[in-house]
């Protein structure tokens, strides 16, 4: 699976954990900057917004679907740091015309989210 141009902008890369899920990866870079010290919440929203997608099209497989967000509701919960950000996306429902899914980012502990995100998608098949 390969990652849209929008990813490629903010230098995520695509891996898997231990149970084969998709997780995104962004090294932090000067470009990601927001206020001195902290990632730009956009570039989390950004980096949440692929997470989503991808686990989306992961849990697609094979089948051709066209992807469009309806809405997307971002949680900041802490700052992101001058660190590797990564996050992750579940599926929580998937109908033949909407799905549902969230996605999660994190730093130096999973359990200790920087930012969560619920997303809405209407599926093309």
């Amino acid at each position: 699976m390969s990652l849209p141009p929008y990813a490629e902008l903010l230098g995520l890369t695509l891996d898997t954990d231990d149970a084969g899920h998709p997780i995104v990866t962004m090294a932090f870079a000067d470009d990601l900057l927001g206020r001195p010290g902290f990632v730009h919440g956009g570039a989390i929203g950004g980096m949440l917004e692929m997470a989503a997608w991808v686990a989306l099209r992961h849990a697609l497989g094979t089948a051709e679907a066209t992807i469009k967000p309806i809405n997307v509701t971002i949680d900041y919960m802490r700052g992101g740091r001058e660190r590797t950000t990564w996050a992750a996306g579940s599926v929580t429902r998937l109908g033949a015309r909407i799905a549902n899914v969230s996605a999660t980012a994190w730093q130096d502990d999973r359990d200790r989210p920087i930012a969560a995100a619920r997303l809405n998608y209407l599926l093309r098949r």
